[in-house]
């Protein structure tokens, strides 16, 4: 088991969360992820990072499977302009793989910023620390765990 996987897992438990990681084999993309799991592709939460120019520090937005982050928006909530993170800052600032990026568990928790669309479903689904896991939780309680700030940053 990886150590982001286990970073994950210890965090679920952290927060009396159920351990309801799974693996999806070689999805891709949200709606790859949502058919082998059997929900809805805007269930699937999916972790987008940027880069605060002024500030270095990842900035993380959580949002549906069928969504985009819109630049402005997102920049504007941050309060400085942003850049799409590279591998490199990801890995350095969250310990997690693109693809990966689990809304828990980062080594150092990143700023961050929640789709209220999210909130519509009784149950969503993050990756779990690496590319091939997801789990599952009610989210209100990703959300708060994550310490995001629910916001409109969509397209």
């Amino acid at each position: 088991m990886s150590k982001s996987l286990k970073r994950v897992r210890a965090a679920l438990l952290a927060h009396e969360l159920d351990d309801t990681i799974v693996e999806t084999g070689q999805a891709t993309t949200a709606q790859m992820a949502a058919d082998e799991i059997g929900c809805e592709v805007d269930q699937i939460v999916k972790s987008i990072l940027f880069i605060g120019e002024t500030s270095g520090e990842c900035i993380l937005f959580l949002t549906v499977g069928g969504n985009q982050v819109d630049p402005d928006k997102a920049a504007k909530l941050a309060g400085e302009p942003l850049v799409k993170a590279n591998a490199a800052a990801i890995r350095a600032q969250t310990g997690f793989a693109i693809g990966g990026v689990s809304p828990l568990g980062h080594l150092k928790t990143p700023r961050a910023f929640f789709d209220p669309k999210l909130m519509t479903f009784a149950e969503i689904w993050g990756a779990a620390g690496t590319p091939r896991h997801v789990f599952s939780a009610p989210p209100a309680q990703i959300q708060r765990f994550s310490s995001a700030q629910i916001s409109e940053f969509t397209k």
